[in-house]
This record gives structure tokens, C-alpha cells and sequence, in this order.
């Protein structure tokens, strides 16, 4: 085969592969230079605020605690007898961890039905979405980051149910969101 052909190969094979830059951005710490790095990110989660009225902080809180921005992100695997694959602990996936059946939930609702969870602006659309349906229904304030992943993390019913207060360990984790978000927030304050 001349070389010619075997690199139309590779490049029609390579632009098959969905494109997606799914590896974490350099500094999760840094707001401004995470935005930096990914323009495209930070472009998402502006348009999922314009649209939803989620703030951008409170957004890339949920992303980093959810799937640290790897946009390909799944649950581990679970195993029986410690060696035996089980599946995935969940149907999470993607840059928002979204379950299978509420992300069907939004494909239906959104009319967004080409959307996918590995897409940055589908995923913060899906998060604005969410979020601003918790607020709707729970009266949960877009701007309180640990509330609204509580919510996210429970689902609206277990949230409403209180499931939440008997995991301390999810308690913590939802602080951490917050905190991250109260960071974040002052992060983006100082570099726009």
C-alpha cells in the first residue's frame, strides 16, 4: 500500500474517534487557568449560565468533584469476591456523571437529542439544566454550590427525603463542593 493511502487511513480513522479531548486539564486548582486552557470549557459553562442561570463556579465545582473534567469519565468497576467483574458501580458518565436514565430525562425534556455526555456543552447544559429544575422544585439557590450537588448526587426525591443527612461522608464531600465553588468564584472574580 503507498504511503499516501495508509495516511488517508489513519487520519479517516483518527477523525472517527469522536474528537473528544478527554484527558483533565493541568490545574484543577486554578479557575482562571483552567479557563485559560480550555477556552471551550469555560465558553460552555458562560453559555449553561446565560441559559440556566447556573453561576460558572458552581458548575466547575460539580465537574471536578464529579469526573475531575475528563470528559470520558466512568464509575469503577465493581467486583464479586474481589477478582470476578461485576460491572460498572453505576451508568454514570461523561464530564457531568449523569445517569443514564436522567440524561434520557433531559434528552426527552430538552429536546436536545443529539446531546452527549462526553461534549462539554452538552454536559454543563444537562448540569444548568438540572440545577435550575432543583431550584424550581426544591427552592435550592443556584448559588449554593454544596446544596445543589447534594441534590445532584441524591437525585431530587432523596434529596427532598433527607437521604443525604445519614451519609457523613456525603455531607463532607458536598462542603468540599462548596468550598471549591466559593474558591473558584473569588479565582474568577480576579482574572476576568
Amino acid at each position: 500500500m503507498n504511503r499516501f493511502l495508509k495516511l488517508a487511513i489513519v487520519g479517516l480513522v483518527a477523525s472517527c474517534g469522536g474528537g473528544g479531548n478527554y484527558k483533565a486539564p493541568r490545574n484543577l486548582e486554578n479557575a482562571c487557568l483552567l479557563a485559560a486552557e480550555r477556552p471551550a470549557y469555560f465558553r460552555a459553562m458562560k453559555s449553561t449560565e446565560r441559559r440556566w442561570g447556573v453561576p460558572i463556579w458552581v458548575q466547575m465545582a460539580t465537574i471536578h468533584q464529579e469526573s475531575k473534567f475528563i470528559g470520558n469519565a466512568k464509575t469503577p468497576h465493581r467486583y464479586a469476591l474481589g477478582i470476578i467483574p461485576m460491572g460498572r458501580q453505576s451508568s454514570a458518565y461523561g464530564y457531568s456523571q449523569a445517569l443514564d436514565g436522567t440524561w434520557e430525562d433531559y434528552l426527552r425534556k430538552s429536546g436536545n437529542r443529539g446531546a452527549r455526555r462526553d461534549d462539554i456543552r452538552d454536559a454543563t447544559d444537562f448540569m444548568g439544566w438540572y440545577m435550575n429544575d432543583s431550584t424550581r422544585i426544591l427552592g435550592i439557590s443556584k448559588n449554593d454550590a454544596a446544596s445543589q450537588y447534594l441534590a445532584y448526587h441524591e437525585g431530587r426525591s432523596g434529596y427532598a427525603n433527607g437521604s443525604h443527612r445519614t451519609k457523613p461522608w456525603l455531607m463532607n464531600v458536598a462542603h468540599k463542593v462548596g468550598a471549591r465553588a466559593e474558591l473558584y468564584r473569588f479565582q474568577l472574580a480576579s482574572c476576568r
